[in-house]
């Protein structure tokens, strides 16, 4: 290629084209109505056509997908930075109540990429899915009519051949993305930029351990949530901070007697 003598050409009954037969006037311009058309529907409903770096969402499904998908994003970015050592067999997700009803194949593949992103450069929301058959990983979904004590929950089980990590998470009012249980333990927390997630022991002195810890390095509390499971000695807090918490605080915090894990979290808010 290029051809230039060919027996066909000068048939009658045959039609050559260029290579790229939509190397025309009239391709081009219809080209650039559809692109700009599908870029008019995603700016004014959300919907997403032929996109090569998102799955498809019409334009009825987009108002109901978008505070999901951030909640969907946030719990794989959760799952992907507390998952304990060893190596993944399986993801589960579990959709239950109101957003079992909906178009969950956009959900999946943001639990996914948010999952892969604290380790991996690069994956996003289309390419997830398939790095995710290349490492072998499992994947699992279903879907529940309810989501008991919420209207609408999702949930991620990690498996590993170590043990697994559970995250779950609700949206309040319209779009408020929440975690409301972390490896069994009830809690209630929205997500940040900047994060301290402690695990620790039931015990008096941990709000005070690690508010001072924060304070005397200048770091300022936006948000501080607990939880725990009664008469278990188990508990967890989940603290937002204003900025990245230097990884000398981290071991201060690891050294109060009370914890028995503590990590930075990063959120792409």
């Amino acid at each position: 290629e290029p051809a230039k003598t060919n027996p066909l050409f000068g048939m009658d009954n045959v039609v050559c084209t260029p290579h790229l037969g939509a190397s025309t006037v009239e391709a081009q311009e219809n080209v650039a109505l559809q692109v700009a058309e599908q870029m008019a529907d995603y700016l004014v409903s959300g919907a997403v056509t032929n996109a090569i770096n998102m799955p498809s969402v019409s334009a009825e499904d987009a108002p109901k997908l978008k505070p999901y998908m951030k909640l969907a994003e946030y719990l794989g970015q959760f799952a992907g930075q507390i998952v304990g050592e060893g190596t993944v067999r399986e993801i589960k997700i579990d959709f239950e109540g109101a957003v079992s009803r909906l178009n969950i194949r956009p959900l999946v593949s943001l639990v996914l990429a948010g999952f892969m992103q604290p380790s991996m450069e690069g994956v996003n929301i289309v390419s997830a899915p398939a790095k995710a058959k290349e490492l072998g990983i499992a994947m699992t979904e279903t879907r529940r009519d309810k989501a008991d004590p919420y209207h609408t929950q999702l949930r991620v089980t990690i498996v590993t051949d170590k043990g697994s990590t559970c995250v779950a998470g609700t949206v309040f009012g319209e779009d408020q993305a929440r975690i409301v249980n972390v490896d069994g333990v009830p809690t209630e927390a929205g997500f940040g930029a900047h994060m301290l997630y402690v695990r620790n022991l039931d015990q008096p002195g941990l709000i005070a351990g690690v508010g001072k810890l924060l304070a005397d390095a200048g770091i300022n509390i936006a948000d501080f949530n607990l939880g725990r499971i009664a008469g278990q000695n188990k508990a967890l807090a989940l603290v937002s901070v204003d900025d990245p918490i230097p990884h000398d605080v981290i071991e201060k915090i690891a050294a109060l007697a009370q914890v028995e894990r503590v990590q930075a979290l990063k959120f792409s808010l």
